[in-house]
């Protein structure tokens, strides 16, 4: 599975680098993430719940980050393992380049998956999969427009979200290898 998008964010390439290294944040915004860990050095692990037509599974993933530029890029390599639901692979490069509006976010996602996941339907997977990735995207927007309102006069109306509460900084590759896991996932599940 290879797939590339980009996002235009209403935030500064700071205010967003760091919204992506805050665990509550993360926690809140990948569909179906249940925890983010830092388990040593640039190392973490990712706990994903998916359904998928018929198909549910908790994935568990593992991240590595790499070729970090803070505020402006990483590469991130991941291995999740959904049990007998099957496994996924692969590396996401992400940048954050400032512009007049904020900030654009692109990514770019090889991934590989096998098991039962794969039999579902290539169909089914990717709407699956682009459906969760704008879910990411609309809930991090939200997050930060409650975080960084606009000016009165300006101000769009944005869905009201609980606050996070703010613990250890994990790396902005953390969310990215959340949504990657669960989107490969969802791939596999449909092949």
């Amino acid at each position: 599975m290879d797939m590339q998008a980009s996002r235009q964010l209403a935030v500064t390439q700071q205010q967003a680098w760091d919204a992506l290294n805050d665990p509550g944040v993360l926690k809140l915004c990948i569909p179906g993430c249940d925890k983010v860990e830092a388990t040593g050095p640039e190392q973490f692990t990712v706990g994903v719940a998916l359904k998928i037509g018929p198909v549910s599974a908790k994935f568990t993933g593992k991240i590595r980050l790499g070729d970090m530029h803070p505020p402006n890029s990483y590469t991130l390599t991941f291995d999740g393992q959904g049990g007998a639901a099957g496994f996924s692979k692969g590396n996401a490069k992400v940048a954050l380049t400032p512009n007049e509006g904020g900030c654009e976010l692109a990514y770019t996602v090889h991934a590989q998956v096998g098991g039962k996941v794969a039999q579902l339907g290539q169909r089914l997977v990717d709407g699956a999969a682009k459906s969760m990735a704008e879910d990411f995207f609309k809930r991090f927007d939200d997050e930060m427009r409650r975080r960084y309102p606009a000016p009165a006069a300006q101000a769009p109306v944005a869905a009201e979200v609980e606050p996070v509460a703010s613990g250890a900084k994990v790396p902005a590759w953390v969310w990215v290898a959340g949504v990657v896991v669960a989107l490969a996932a969802v791939w596999w599940l449909s092949r």
